[in-house]
């Protein structure tokens, strides 16, 4: 059974297969010749015809008798979709496959051939002793089905066994949030703190971390008075090291939005631009000129990390007392807040950027009580009416 990879080298596309000799993993490297722009298609045709290749014996190829074990089938599949997903995603699969999933099957010792349900369960139930909730196992779940899909559709195996193994019930989460007053509480003890402006934007327009750490001064129209969301910064691994990634690239389409710009934010990111400038003139050679256009930068210039923010934030409502949260809380309290003024969801939809109404309504829906009351008074009125008419003593009218 072979599995493999397209990599980049020199501008061409270069095969990598995995092959399995004796139960062992090697890789071998196949350059296409195929320049990497416009031939990804017919690079993708290459890749599969090399495997079918080195999975024949004939033409002395190399044949495993084997199949991988399990564990590194996940690391190679792992790595097959990473130019396929986000790296946020990729970092996430990795993340359960180094915690818990290699290690579980490399003890078990089974090859992807050899994997039942019973194997899968057996993770579920450590995961589950380990104090998890079971949304934690409907994730790890996930990428395990995903992996083995890939080994069905790519006829490495027959059947997905992740299919016949019951799947926990989902805990649907109740999103916390402030009150309009837990905010203003918040944005007075934080004005002076360095992340003040991630917090503020963070809450007034319902942005996701990503997103505020994205904002550029360019993305600004003060004239026009609108912001626009189009940009993101996300942290990840990179040859063992903590890295940041900016990218023109949101969640989804949904999410790249252009929102009219509120006065008090305006002001806001007008203090902030002067104090930018005068630390600029300050530190002089020392200021980092890497992320001028960028909003939410330290006193030296240098982008905010997103990690560094979630850490500060808990850190704040810690140090002045007040009830935690998680920062992304934030989002759900500016959604708390548009509904308690009569915002319909559909509005809310577009404000926070998400791809469905389905999506928003999920979440909120049990925010939105102006509704239910609307309800109860309909129900109310409906039961009202049908009182007021004359009762029938059963006698036909003359």
């Amino acid at each position: 059974m072979v599995t493999g990879c397209l990599i980049e080298r020199g501008g061409k596309y270069t095969a990598v297969l995995n092959l399995y000799i004796g139960g062992k993993r090697k890789q071998k490297s196949i350059a296409t010749g195929l320049p990497v722009k416009g031939n990804k298609r017919r690079a993708e045709e290459l890749l599969e015809q090399y495997k079918l290749e080195y999975s024949e014996p004939a033409g002395g190829k190399v044949r495993s008798g084997k199949s991988p074990l399990f564990a590194d089938f996940m690391r190679d599949w792992l790595e097959s979709t990473k130019r396929s997903i986000e790296r946020t995603t990729y970092q996430s699969y990795k993340n359960m496959i180094d915690a818990r999933i290699d290690k579980h099957f490399r003890d078990l010792g089974v090859t992807l051939a050899e994997v039942e349900p019973k194997h899968i369960e057996m993770l579920h139930e450590k995961i589950f002793k380990d104090g998890f909730t079971a949304n934690t196992v409907i994730h790890y779940h996930a990428v395990i089905r995903k992996a083995l899909q890939y080994a069905v559709k790519n006829g490495l195996i027959d059947h997905n066994p992740a299919d016949r193994v019951d799947r926990p019930k989902l805990n649907r989460y109740l999103a916390g949030h402030y009150t309009r007053e837990e905010l203003m509480t918040l944005f007075d003890v934080v004005k002076n703190d360095p992340i003040s402006v991630v917090i503020l934007l963070a809450a007034y327009y319902g942005l996701r971390r990503s997103e505020v750490l994205g904002l550029r001064w360019s993305c600004i129209d003060f004239e026009q008075k609108t912001i626009t969301i189009n940009h993101k910064v996300t942290e990840g691994k990179e040859d063992g090291k903590t890295v940041l990634f900016t990218e023109d690239k949101l969640k989804t389409k949904s999410s790249f939005r252009t929102l009219p710009l509120i006065p008090a934010v305006e002001e806001l990111l007008k203090a902030v631009r002067t104090r930018q400038e005068q630390y600029r003139k300050l530190f002089k050679k020392s200021y980092d000129v890497s992320y001028l256009d960028y909003i939410c930068v330290d006193q030296m210039g240098v982008l905010f990390r997103p990690n560094y923010i979630t850490d500060h934030f808990h850190w704040l409502l810690e140090h002045y007392q007040l009830r935690k949260i998680r920062f992304h809380d934030l989002r759900h309290s500016c959604a708390s807040l548009l509904l308690a003024q009569g915002i319909p969801m559909k509005a809310i939809q577009e404000w926070l950027g998400h791809s469905t109404f389905a999506t928003t309504a999920d979440i909120y829906s049990h925010l939105d009580f102006s509704s239910k009351r609307e309800s109860a008074e309909a129900i109310s009125s409906a039961f009202s009416i049908e009182a007021k008419k004359p009762v029938s003593n059963g006698e036909p009218d003359e």
